[in-house]
């Protein structure tokens, strides 16, 4: 809606005809009927003023919008006569504008809580003292005190100490999390436990929270395509009440049953209903980690019919991880793994690090390997607790083995899975297989897509096909599209279309022009990259996929109420309209219709910000899908 004025001005113009319609009453209850007409008369015009100012300038920038006929009902009402109506109309409207305001700011208040929490400071180490200054000047490698209650200003590492960080502001995520030293900390969580050291990786400016709240702003100037919707429009709703007023004229000859019908029109619920119910859903999303970048992405992602996801970090976890350890009689699978991740203490490679990082996790404790010899690009042997491991590819294994000891063990070779051979003393003790996972859930997320009622779910990767297959086998995919480039991926966005608007799920640079392309991009934001977030219309702040369905359906239930409110609204009016042409509603009477339908609509529309039942039933699902994924293969 056309803003009557600026938010600290509105309060006068609510105070201006409300306290002079009291006035009114005053001398009306005196028997001084014409000042009470004055009082009446002179509290509307600084109203009527105000929104013929707005109304000029809209009209410059070229659009029309319903505030006319509130305009056209006040000037009405005062020229023939009815200043009661008028201070009525102008009470009512002002009021409106206000409760439009507050319902607004009230649906921001996720979205808001989120820009008021950026931090503008941090505590810096330097040369042994403690620095406090702007997070402007904090540079990449600088070591930061993050004390308990403190807002991570960047993104960094544990330096040293274990972080309990909350990260329900970004992520939705009640339950604070665990970061020990060398792991990922994401800027805009907050310090749960005690102080520790922060390396940063990142410059403020370049930072996940940064980007986070730029994407907020974005949204937050969007204007959705139902209110775009309603100013196109906006000039055949105007010219039907003014025929609508002009005929109930014409026919009785009563000028009043006109100025009845354009109180009763005044304002449209198209113009409060639509923002209200898309800032919440917006606000809503927020909430669950779900960033959407303003009004038209939200409506977008309703019609969606068909999804594209991308594999690697996004359908998968994007980093491989030991998902099966196979060995040969007598020897215990975690003696196995600690005796490998022990030898790959010594080794950069990238597997290595993976297995050691494994090891750890699971708790075992691990020994300074001796007397390493390492191969690069083939394997690493040497010593651990006096005895003998070789770590590396099949060929490199069996090379160093003694007679029978390299014999093939009838282990199975999965496609996409990584095995790396393990040799204790001489002889082949078994394997190690690494795979990317498929994240939890992802049945169930399927499931939930199809229920929603998406027709058509693809699978788009740069990987090979039989990678891809092993990938989605059993998931119910309609299509696997493998070996794709960047602009391959585009081109089948494009061709998708004819089945429905498209969703692109993606969080690589490669993704990137398949997110813009998409009617709907969403971008994995907590693990992808700022290029797929930068072109994506929604960005999930944590790395888990099935925030999609509540998603879609927070999108869906926001348009559904934002167009109950319209068509309950208007055809309310409609019918107070129909009543005062034919003179059963007096002027006055209309005004008060009109602002009580306005009010309905508005508190319909503040229901986006509600969870719903349909909330409880995507997140209990998909809550009670993520279990750890089965090892026996890698996925």
């Amino acid at each position: 809606m056309t803003k009557l004025a600026e938010i600290d001005l509105r309060p006068g113009l609510v105070a201006i005809p409300a306290a002079g319609l009291a006035l009114g009453f005053v001398f009306a209850a005196f028997g001084r009927g014409a000042y009470s007409d004055w009082v009446w008369a002179a509290s509307t015009l600084p109203v009527l003023a105000a929104l013929l100012v707005e109304i000029i300038s809209s009209l410059r920038r070229g659009d029309v919008g319903l505030d006319i006929v509130a305009a056209l009902s006040m000037t009405a009402a005062l020229v023939f006569g009815e200043e009661l109506a008028a201070c009525v109309v102008a009470l009512m409207y002002a009021g409106g504008q206000y409760l439009e305001s507050y319902a607004e700011g009230h649906a921001r208040r996720e979205i808001t809580a989120l820009l008021s929490r950026v931090p503008r400071s941090a505590v810096r180490l330097r040369d042994g003292d403690l620095e406090t200054v702007s997070i402007e000047v904090i540079a990449i490698g600088d070591r930061l005190l993050i004390r308990q209650g403190d807002v991570v200003p960047v993104d960094g590492t544990v330096a040293s100490g274990v972080a309990i960080l909350d990260q329900s502001a970004l992520t939705g995520e009640s339950l604070p999390v665990q970061r020990a030293t060398g792991e990922p900390v994401m800027s805009g969580s907050t310090n749960a436990g005690e102080a520790f050291n922060l390396a940063a990786t990142r410059r403020a400016a370049e930072s996940t929270y940064a980007g986070i709240v730029r994407l907020v702003e974005a949204a937050q100037r969007s204007k959705a395509p139902m209110s775009r919707l309603a100013d196109r429009y906006a000039i055949v709703f105007l010219a039907f009440v003014v025929v609508a007023a002009a005929a109930a004229w014409f026919l009785s000859g009563d000028s009043i049953r006109a100025v009845a019908v354009l109180v009763v029109a005044t304002p449209c619920p198209l113009i409060l209903a639509v923002p209200v119910a898309i800032v919440s859903g917006l606000s809503r999303a927020a909430k669950q980690g779900i960033l959407v970048k303003g009004g038209r992405s939200l409506e977008n992602m309703s019609r969606v019919r068909v999804l594209i996801s991308d594999k690697t970090g996004t359908l998968t976890h994007g980093r491989a991880r030991v998902v099966t350890v196979q060995t040969a009689d007598g020897l215990a699978a975690d003696e196995l793994l600690r005796l490998a991740a022990s030898l790959d203490q010594a080794s950069k490679h990238i597997i290595a690090q993976t297995i050691v990082a494994h090891a750890r996790q699971l708790g075992l404790r691990l020994s300074v390997p001796v007397d390493v010899v390492e191969t690069p690009g083939e394997g690493i042997e040497g010593r651990v607790d006096g005895r003998s491991v070789v770590v590396g590819g099949a060929r490199f294994v069996a090379s160093k083995l003694n007679g029978e000891g390299g014999a093939a063990k009838p282990w199975s070779k999965t496609s996409g899975a990584v095995t790396v051979s393990v040799a204790v003393d001489g002889r082949l003790a078994g394997e190690l297989v690494l795979a990317d996972e498929l994240r939890a859930g992802t049945m169930d997320l399927i499931r939930n897509l199809r229920r929603l009622g998406l027709e058509r779910i693809v699978l788009a990767t740069g990987d090979r096909r039989e990678v891809a297959d092993a990938v989605v086998a059993g998931l119910g995919f309609d299509a696997v599209r493998s070996e794709l480039t960047p602009d391959q991926k585009v081109l089948l966005v494009l061709s998708e279309r004819k089945n429905g608007p498209v969703m692109m799920v993606g969080d690589g640079v490669n993704d990137a022009p398949a997110l813009a392309a998409a009617d709907i991009g969403v971008a994995m934001g907590a693990g992808g990259t700022a290029a797929s977030a930068e072109a994506a219309d929604v960005v999930l702040l944590v790395d888990q996929l099935d925030r999609i369905v509540p998603a879609i359906e927070i999108a869906r239930r926001s348009r559904r109420i934002a167009l109950e409110s319209v068509y309950a609204g208007i055809g309310l009016s409609v019918v107070g309209m129909i009543f005062a042409a034919a003179g059963a509603i007096t002027p006055v009477q209309g005004a008060l219709l009109q602002e009580a339908i306005d009010v309905a609509v508005i508190l319909n529309a503040l229901r986006a910000l509600n969870d719903g039942h349909f909330m409880s039933r995507a997140m209990k699902g998909t809550a009670a899908s993520r279990t750890p994924p089965r090892t026996d293969r890698p996925q």
